[in-house]
C-alpha cells in the first residue's frame, strides 16, 4: 500500500489505553503505508490523555494531537480531525480499537476501487462479533437503526459501527457541511454522502465490545433519536445546501 492515509481517533478520557492504541495503530501504518499521519482529537478529556498524547507525538513521527477544553461530543471531535487531514484516504477510527486496526485490510480493497466509502459492519452475516455488547445495548442499537432506515437513511444495517474508510477529499468536503456534534454523526454524513451520490459499501468485519463504553445510556440514545431529525429538518431547510 503505498497511499498517504489519515487516521483520526476521537478520544476522551481514555489515558488508561490510548498509549496501546496509538503504538498499535502506529505500527500497523508504518508497516502498511509509505506516508501516513494519526490524528488524535482529545475532547476535552479531564484526565491526562491530552498531555499522554502529546508526549507520546514528540517521541513519534507522524502523530499529532488536536485538543480543547470542554467536551463537545464524538461528532464535534471527528469533524476537527478529518477537517485538519491532509491524506488521500482517512479512517475513523475507535479509541479502544474494538475494531481491530488490521481490519482495515478488508476495507482498503473497495475504495481503491469503485467506491468512494466503505465502513465496516456489524450487522452483515459475515461479521464476526467476538464478544456482544449488554443485551440491553443490542436492543437499543437495533432499534436505532431501525429508525435510523425509516426516517433518514435506508439499506444501511450498522450506521454506528466505528470504523470507516472514506477517500480523503470525499471526507472532508462531508464533514465540512456535517452539523451532529453527538454519536449520530455518522448517519448524518452517510446521509450527505447519498445525497451527493457517493457510493457507500458496507464491508463485515471482526468487533470486540469494550465494556467501557462512552455512551450514557439514561442520555445519549434520546438525543441520537432527536438528532434524526434534526438531520431531516436541516435538509429540508436547506442547512446542508
Amino acid at each position: 500500500m503505498s497511499d498517504f492515509i489519515s487516521v483520526v481517533i476521537p478520544a476522551y478520557n481514555e489515558e488508561t489505553r490510548i498509549r496501546s492504541t496509538l503504538e498499535r495503530v502506529h505500527s500497523y501504518c508504518t508497516d502498511k503505508f509509505g506516508e501516513f499521519e494519526i490524528i488524535i482529537v482529545d475532547d476535552g478529556s479531564s484526565d491526562e490523555t491530552s498531555a499522554l498524547v502529546k508526549f507520546l507525538s514528540e517521541h513519534r513521527e507522524n502523530v499529532s494531537l488536536i485538543s480543547y477544553a470542554q467536551n463537545a461530543g464524538k461528532g464535534y471531535a471527528v469533524r476537527k480531525g478529518v477537517l485538519s487531514s491532509r491524506g488521500d484516504l482517512l479512517l475513523i477510527c475507535d479509541a479502544d480499537l474494538s475494531t481491530p486496526i488490521e481490519e482495515l485490510e478488508k476495507l482498503m480493497p473497495f475504495v481503491d476501487d469503485d467506491y468512494d466509502i466503505a465502513i465496516g459492519s456489524r450487522g452483515l452475516g459475515d461479521s464476526r462479533i467476538l464478544e456482544r455488547q449488554p443485551w440491553y445495548r443490542e436492543r437499543m442499537g437495533k432499534t436505532f437503526n431501525l429508525f435510523v432506515r425509516m426516517l433518514v437513511l435506508r439499506g444501511i444495517k450498522d450506521t454506528q459501527c466505528g470504523f470507516k474508510l472514506f477517500k480523503g477529499d470525499i471526507a472532508r468536503a462531508l464533514f465540512s457541511k456535517s452539523r451532529i456534534n453527538g454519536f449520530s454523526f455518522d448517519v448524518e454524513v452517510l446521509y450527505l454522502a447519498r445525497r451527493v451520490g457517493c457510493k457507500i459499501n458496507e464491508v463485515p468485519i471482526t468487533w470486540i465490545n469494550s465494556p467501557f463504553s462512552r455512551v450514557v445510556i439514561m442520555r445519549d440514545p434520546l438525543k441520537m433519536f432527536l438528532d434524526l431529525f434534526k438531520i431531516r429538518a436541516n435538509a429540508l431547510t436547506g442547512k446542508y445546501n
